[in-house]
């Protein structure tokens, strides 16, 4: 009888870790914008919001962002901001490729951005990404990740089987940037269930998306 009770337990409680992890465990970490390129020395601002579930804004958290290349790692903690969001300043100490990674302090909730180029300030100016790769760097940025897979973003989030694969979808690009900023309007993707939550996305980061998610994919390695 003790060893049923046990199990039983034991059922309910990987029930109730599981319902919370699917219901109330998780959060979309959305950053307000992102440079093209990482400057040796100079510091660059990270303002980002969290938001438990895509919706409620999480303002009493403390987190931190970490950069990672190689074996270099540095860290800079977030410091609240009175808009409900937060800000981290981080210096790059050398050139390289950077993956760059905050964790929201809402469980295992965190955002990860895709690798960026830091360059020495003595390079000369460098041309501005092409708007698909933009919209490629936001997908990540934006938190689409956390509940959307896609081909060409190598980042997974905690709940991506919520939303549908995007990786071969194309969309009528009006319809899908007004559903980009306002997600309440009819899902352009008819078979999917799933509500998308308003990120309060700016025009020009829609317009960088839409971009990106009706190109044609890029092929293996470019």
């Amino acid at each position: 009888m003790r060893r049923s009770t046990l199990a039983g337990a034991g059922l309910a409680l990987a029930v109730t870790t599981i319902a919370a992890v699917r219901f109330g465990g998780w959060a979309v970490v959305t950053v307000e914008k992102i440079p093209d390129y990482l400057v040796v020395g100079k510091p660059t601002q990270l303002t980002f919001a969290v938001r438990q579930h895509g919706v409620t804004l999480l303002t009493d958290l403390s987190p931190s962002v970490v950069a990672k290349s190689g074996r270099r790692e540095i860290t800079a903690r977030a410091e609240r901001l009175s808009t409900g969001g937060y800000r981290a300043e981080l210096a790059i100490p050398e050139v390289g490729e950077w993956r760059i990674s905050i964790n929201s302090g809402f469980g295992k909730s965190r955002g990860e951005l895709l690798p960026m180029r830091a360059v020495a300030s003595t390079e000369s100016a460098l041309a501005p990404l092409p708007d698909r790769e933009r919209g490629r760097m936001l997908f990540a940025a934006k938190g689409c990740v956390t509940c959307h897979v896609h081909g060409d973003v190598d980042v997974r989030g905690e709940v991506a089987d919520v939303g549908p694969d995007l990786s071969s979808k194309r969309f009528i690009p009006q319809y899908l940037a007004e559903f980009l900023a306002d997600p309440s309007i009819k899902p352009p993707d008819a078979k999917s269930t799933a509500r998308m939550p308003n990120l309060a996305l700016k025009q020009a980061d829609i317009a960088y998306l839409v971009a990106f998610i009706n190109a044609e994919r890029r092929a293996a390695g470019r």
